[in-house]
């Protein structure tokens, strides 16, 4: 899914139906981005040198927070740093980056490299000033999926730990 495909302008009067409210442009422009629990899913949408991106919130590793990551870019593909043990995982498609080293290569290089789809990224779509979010319906589960359970955040809730829904971070 490319940046274009994701923050989708749009001059219609009404989202797609499928979609959800996020918030006003404006808003999560000025937030650098914005976490909300939509249809019982935590859903992280950022705004980043002008485009929308929108994913599941907690890392498909280990369920990091990914609102407090920071943006990067590895090797061309702009990425969210998963800020508990710094997975790398791509705005765009949701691909986990990581770095390897051929042996055989004198003197050894290393190269980023994909493990593939990890974390679950959704449409962010914009229709007169307002940020909907369209979920990501590709069959079969991808690793994120595990951390957007009730079972989950109710563990979660028990150990005191308070992620950020409904939050805005400059």
């Amino acid at each position: 899914m490319s940046a274009e495909d994701k923050a989708e302008a749009s001059s219609s009067a009404s989202p797609p139906p499928s979609s959800y409210f996020i918030g006003k442009k404006d808003e999560i422009i000025e937030a650098g981005r914005v976490t909300k629990l939509v249809n019982n899913r935590e859903v992280l949408v950022l705004h980043h040198d002008g485009v929308f991106h929108a994913m599941d919130m907690r890392c498909y590793h280990s369920g990091g927070i990914l609102f407090y990551g920071d943006i990067e870019e590895f090797n061309g593909r702009l990425c969210i740093v998963c800020p508990w043990h710094k997975y790398k995982i791509t705005l765009a498609e949701g691909e986990g980056l990581y770095q390897s080293v051929d042996p055989k290569e004198k003197p050894p290089k290393p190269r980023w490299r994909s493990k593939g789809v990890k974390q679950r990224i959704h449409r962010a779509i914009e229709v007169d000033d307002d940020i909907f979010v369209e979920f990501n319906d590709t069959p079969g589960p991808i690793e994120s999926d595990v951390y957007q359970t009730e079972s989950f955040r109710a563990r979660a809730r028990a150990k005191l730990e308070k992620p950020p829904v409904n939050t805005t971070k400059k």
